[in-house]
């Protein structure tokens, strides 16, 4: 019995120290490297700025690497004209798109629509997409008088940066892409609301 106690003492003392050393040392300051068991990917290879490097991706030879093409900076939004932002210099929602609007831009448009558009709001922009199937009911329906008074600016912020369920695509679709999507979005409007005496005579009479 006295053996035992002996070995249990021993272990019990050689626990404390242990857990002392542990825990009690923590925060304290060393020059030695600590004892890392999980390092959880704390050290990684890369490449410092300013340095060469023999990656064979990059045939030159320089770690640090020109911006992607077509690349802006977050920062810079705001130094952006109303082609990537859809406002004003003063704020306010470009009223008009600013780009050139044609059958082919418009095509472009309808395009992109129903890649990305359709599936919620539905081929006719009526907001009867795939996804109402599914359970989603809060889906706008683009022939709504408040998205008909809305701004060509403000429907491309939309798009950019989503709305309330909406993701934001401006990470899928350019800024041309994106006014194409509007100019096709008034034309599903037009198509809806518009009124025959609105449709030019040259039009009128073309065949179908």
């Amino acid at each position: 019995m006295r053996k035992f106690l002996t070995y249990f003492f021993a272990l019990w003392v050689l626990a404390l120290v242990t857990g002392v050393s542990v825990a009690g040392l923590r925060g304290s300051l060393s020059r030695k490297p600590p004892l890392e068991v999980f390092p959880d990917m704390d050290r990684q290879p890369k490449l410092r700025p300013q340095t060469t490097t023999k990656f064979a991706g990059f045939a030159d030879g320089l770690s640090s690497r020109l911006p992607v093409a077509g690349t802006v900076a977050r920062e810079s939004a705001r130094e952006l004209g109303e082609f990537q932002t859809g406002k004003k210099a003063d704020g306010a929602w470009v009223d008009a798109m600013p780009v050139a609007v044609n059958r082919e831009f418009v095509q472009r448009g309808r395009e992109r629509f129903g890649i990305y558009c359709a599936p919620c709001h539905g081929a006719a922009g009526d907001g009867n997409g795939v996804t109402t199937k599914f359970g989603m009911a809060a889906v706008a329906k683009l022939h709504d008088e408040r998205l008909i008074k809305m701004s060509d600016g403000e429907i491309f912020n939309t798009i950019s940066n989503g709305k309330n369920l909406m993701l934001p695509y401006a990470d899928k679709l350019d800024p041309q892409d994106r006014w194409a999507v509007v100019a096709y979005v008034r034309a599903l409007q037009l198509s809806r609301l518009g009124k025959k005496e609105e449709i030019p005579d040259a039009v009128r009479s073309t065949p179908k």
